[in-house]
């Protein structure tokens, strides 16, 4: 019986992994996704509209990338552009507009990022689904880290840095 399940679970895994992986990014992802993001950080728990926005542009390996936050009834929107670095290794880069350049990989379905502003360090991950997509963003002090790590000859030390805020969202395509 054990055995079945286990075969069962491995099939429904490669299943849904093949529903992805036959969609090609960015193309099979443009749209308009919307829906509740939540953030949670030392003060507590706080729920915000958000919408990200992936579609061409008329330049050729270059795509709008704007994320849009609502609160109150008032919209922010952050303009930015994807920029295709090489695609055959999964390399992008998000384009703030502003001079800011940030280095992102595209690994199967999830366009991952990060990057460390002002003794900050942010990790983003978008995870595209045929209809839907996760949005996340990590966030951790440099000044909170923590160091440990083995002694001896072949001593290795380990920096850690503990997550304090937390932005989560399952955003629908419109």
């Amino acid at each position: 019986m054990k055995k079945i399940l286990i075969i069962l679970l491995t099939l429904a895994c490669f299943s849904l992994s093949a529903q992805t992986d036959s969609l090609q990014f960015p193309q099979d992802f443009y749209g308009i996704y919307k829906g509740d993001l939540q953030i949670t950080n030392p003060r507590g728990k706080q729920t915000i509209q958000m919408e990200f926005h992936l579609n061409p542009t008329d330049s050729i390996g270059k795509y709008q990338y704007m994320l849009v936050y609502i609160m109150d009834g008032n919209r922010q929107e952050r303009h930015y552009n994807l920029l295709e670095k090489d695609v055959a290794k999964g390399e992008y880069i998000v384009d703030e507009n502003n001079g800011i350049l940030l280095d992102a990989k595209l690994m199967g379905n999830t366009l991952f990022c990060m990057f460390e502003v002002q003794g900050n360090i942010l990790t983003t991950t978008e995870r595209f689904y045929k209809d839907s997509m996760d949005f996340e963003i990590t966030f951790a002090s440099k000044a909170q880290q923590t160091t440990s790590g083995t002694a001896g000859e072949d001593a290795t030390e380990v920096i850690s840095y503990p997550i304090s805020v937390l932005q989560k969202a399952h955003l629908m395509k419109q």
